[in-house]
């Protein structure tokens, strides 16, 4: 039997749905497959949050199960109208407040203008509507299926550059998915038709992938611009000179000027992510850092010494 949703995801009944989202989600990352490979438990611990959410993370679905309608499961709850003692069976059609079988009668508490919220509970909310919006019959219409909501964490790069992933659903389906070049933190990829099947020939939902930017140990980013620190020696930052500096796309030679100082900045045009078909490529910016030696060196402190006596001068001025 399927445990109360509230209790699976751990909220209280009275959560808002900010709150049961964001629960889910953090649940969902800690036990899904992907983080877990090989884990039984955590698969079925993964199964069993999905469900939970699917329930109450759905405005109708959890209105009927806090109102008692279906279970945790999402199983109908309320006896078969058509039963007997049911407004359908063998005592016909209960009548409205007062006492009779017309509006102004009562035999049992089921009001005439109530049909539609039966015909709901027994074709699952899908009754046939008309052309004004109204019931036109009992068949069942097609209804979409539900959207699944999937939490990816990317790597700095592959949200950069682009790349490809393989995810797990909760059903055990896997997919690939494109990741497009200079996506943001926090921003979807939506694959349709992917998500939960329709009812009643209904289309798919869809796969909504929520994607989470790893940080990079070296690398920045603000908006398609890159930044990246480059400690240099004393010498370079002096004299001058070509190093090496990284970009997204590998190793670049970088010219350091003469006399340059920490916290000069460099741009090195179109290194930054990539162009798309609505912006250009980006820069990468390359700030300057002058780095002393570690140990220390008597002829280096004898040369600044000298120096500094004969050239004094306030850098804080």
């Amino acid at each position: 039997m399927a445990r109360n949703p509230y209790d699976v995801l751990g909220v209280k009944k009275a959560a808002t749905d900010t709150e049961i989202q964001k629960a889910f989600r953090n649940l969902a990352k800690k036990h899904h497959p992907d983080m877990n490979p090989g884990d039984k438990k955590a698969e079925e611990k993964f199964k069993e949050i999905n469900a939970a959410y699917d329930i109450v993370g759905d405005d109708k679905k959890r209105a009927r199960f806090d109102r008692g309608e279906i279970d945790a499961s999402g199983q109908e709850l309320r006896g078969n109208p058509f039963g007997q003692g049911g407004p359908f069976g063998q005592g016909g059609f209960r009548g409205g407040p007062g006492g009779g079988a017309g509006p102004g009668g009562q035999q049992g508490g089921f009001a005439f203008e109530d049909m539609g919220d039966i015909f709901d509970n027994i074709f699952g909310g899908q009754a046939r509507r008309g052309p004004g919006g109204g019931r036109g019959g009992f068949g069942g219409g097609p209804a979409k299926g539900q959207d699944e909501i999937f939490q990816l964490e990317v790597g700095f790069l592959d949200a950069v550059n682009g790349g490809k992933r393989r995810i797990t659903l909760p059903s055990g389906k896997a997919l690939d998915v494109n990741i497009p070049a200079g996506i943001n933190d926090g921003q979807s990829i939506r694959l349709r038709g992917q998500g939960a099947p329709g009812a009643n020939g209904g289309a798919a939902g869809d796969v909504l992938i929520e994607v989470k930017v790893a940080e990079h140990a070296q690398f920045k980013r603000q908006g398609r611009d890159i930044y990246v620190d480059l400690p240099i020696s004393l010498g370079e930052a002096v004299l001058g000179g070509k190093v090496e500096v990284p970009t997204i796309n590998g190793s670049v030679t970088l010219t350091i000027p003469k006399g340059s100082n920490t916290g000069g900045t460099l741009r090195l045009r179109g290194k930054g992510v990539p162009a798309s078909k609505t912006e250009a490529a980006g820069d990468q910016y390359v700030s300057l850092k002058v780095v002393l030696p570690k140990d220390q060196d008597s002829e280096l402190e004898n040369f600044v010494q000298t120096w500094s006596a004969k050239r004094p001068y306030n850098p804080r001025s």
